[in-house]
């Protein structure tokens, strides 16, 4: 099992900057998954509980000069500490930095899997290492991983991902993220419970109720992909409320509730600087998925090198 690349530019500017700051809110440890084309950061898609939040990147995206070989089909896996990851790289870009005669980290930054003998220890342990090169010298740092994933293991993980990589039938477009985190900064102090309704119309309602107060918020004419539908001219006078009551009855909406904890916490993904936001609820109400778009700079164009999104669990009702 071997993995050995070089940190592009761009791929220490994407890590360090945007998304090891977004991932590290989403929980402390995540599943790392090399494979031939890709890199993936995984959040919680063996363990089943809290948000489901999955990182990919092409390879060229964030490495040169990339080499992988495993026995399960030159993928790898392991589990990593976000923090201990992010701080590495902080420190190599900085020794980088010093080391470039034009704070160039190009070449600089190799990263590969390493197994060495901790001190006071007999027994080997597996590291991701970060070698930063200097004209006469170079700078180590080891960050701990967990044992590589088994072949069972990484199937189970492969599995997982392409579950989560299915999109719901409606999506909503929601451009201005700010405005939507601070309408859930509001609501934390109100209740923990979240009610969110996605209409075919391009509509987006949360509701928070409690036996004192009712909180609601509603987004109206977003942009739809997928099933869309065209609302009635009836429902344009009615209230928020009873205008999504009737989609859902009609079969034109459908409504989950979910933590506000978990909600809120999905939005500090904007960390990553994503340019735009879809919300949608999976059939069944199975989740509510939030896919974040990332544009190429400078144009309004997709940029299918990266992506990220979340999978909220839904509660039930009564609970």
């Amino acid at each position: 099992m071997k993995f050995k690349a070089f940190l592009t530019e761009n791929g220490v500017n994407l890590l360090e900057k945007r998304f090891l700051p977004a991932l590290d809110k989403m929980g402390k440890v995540c599943h790392l998954f090399l494979t031939r084309e890709k890199a993936y950061f995984l959040h919680n898609l063996l363990s089943g509980e809290g948000i489901q939040c999955v990182a990919q990147f092409h390879r060229e995206t964030l490495f040169d000069d990339y080499r992988i070989s495993s026995q399960n089909e030159d993928c790898i896996a392991f589990a990593i500490d976000i923090s201990l990851l992010q701080r590495a790289v902080r420190s190599s870009v900085s020794i980088c930095s010093e080391i470039g005669a034009a704070g160039s980290t190009a070449n600089h930054l190799q990263i590969k899997l390493v197994k060495k003998l901790p001190p006071n220890c007999t027994q080997a342990m597996p590291f991701l290492t970060f070698e930063t090169k200097g004209y006469k010298s170079a700078v180590i740092q080891d960050v701990p991983i967990s044992k590589p994933l088994s072949r069972a293991q990484v199937l189970e993980l492969q599995t997982a991902l392409d579950m989560a990589q299915d999109l719901p039938p409606t999506l909503v477009q929601v451009p201005d993220l700010n405005q939507l985190q601070n309408f859930v900064d509001r609501m934390k102090h109100v209740g923990d419970l979240l009610n969110v309704s996605i209409c075919k119309y391009g509509d987006l309602h949360l509701q928070i109720s409690t036996t004192l107060i009712t909180l609601g918020a509603e987004f109206r004419k977003l942009l739809v992909i997928g099933e869309k539908a065209v609302a009635p001219s009836e429902d344009r006078n009615l209230s928020a409320q009873t205008r999504s009551e009737r989609a859902i009855s009609r079969g034109d909406a459908q409504s989950v509730q979910v933590s506000v904890k978990h909600f809120s916490k999905s939005l500090q993904c904007h960390l990553a600087k994503p340019d735009c936001a879809f919300y949608g609820i999976a059939p069944r109400g199975a989740c509510l998925t939030v896919i974040f778009q990332f544009f190429i700079p400078g144009t309004h164009q997709t940029d299918k090198s990266i992506s990220l999104h979340c999978r909220l669990p839904v509660l039930d009702p009564g609970t």
